[in-house]
């Protein structure tokens, strides 16, 4: 009996999960701007980036980066043109870099409300509620969970706030989405003050 009830149990988190995905939907192309926090072992601060994210409809997203450089990096199926300044564009293949594909995908997922697609690279778990929840991705693939332990999605209603990747060796990123996008952020951010941010505390 246990064992069905855990069933059903798992089954009605996933479905709940795809519902708050679904929800996201927006036309494209759906912009944000966002913020992005990079947390790496061998810095001695946090990488702060600010820009605007963009799904241009299908499987195409722009990632532009306004400051601390000039950068856009341009996601169309399997390949990505990334652009530097005034630098000639350079196109490589997202198939080289498995952890990255799955990344930059579910980001297209998340904008598009494409539940689906999401569910297809992440195991996906719900936990909160209408005001504020979480969604916990969990990579399917053995050649991106060795590189990416978690990834959770905090939002409210039908509105993303942040995403935060936790990779295997110690580095975690956050990217602050929609309201947040354009936060102030202390001079000295830590792991700790943007949980509390994103969860809406």
């Amino acid at each position: 009996m246990l064992p069905a009830l855990a069933a059903e149990s798992n089954h009605a988190d996933a479905a709940r999960a795809m519902d708050l995905v679904r929800a996201l939907a927006r036309p494209a192309p759906a912009r944000t701007a966002y913020t992005e926090v990079r947390f790496v072992g061998m810095l001695d601060r946090a990488l702060v980036l600010r820009g605007e994210m963009a799904w241009l409809g299908g499987s195409r997203l722009r990632r532009s980066v306004v400051t601390p450089y000039p950068e856009i990096t341009t996601i169309d199926g399997d390949t990505a043109t990334l652009q530097r300044g005034q630098h000639a564009p350079q196109k490589f293949s997202l198939e080289r870099a498995p952890e990255l594909k799955d990344l930059l995908g579910s980001f297209i997922a998340l904008l598009s409300g494409d539940a689906t697609a999401l569910a297809r690279n992440f195991t996906l778990h719900a936990y909160g509620n209408q005001t504020a929840w979480t969604l916990d991705l969990t990579p399917r693939d053995a050649a991106v969970a060795r590189r990416i332990r978690d990834v959770s999605v905090d939002g409210s209603g039908k509105t993303l706030r942040c995403m935060r990747v936790d990779e295997t060796d110690g580095d975690t990123t956050f990217t602050l989405l929609g309201p947040l996008g354009n936060a102030r952020l202390p001079a000295t951010p830590t792991p700790a003050g943007l949980a509390t941010l994103c969860a809406g505390m």
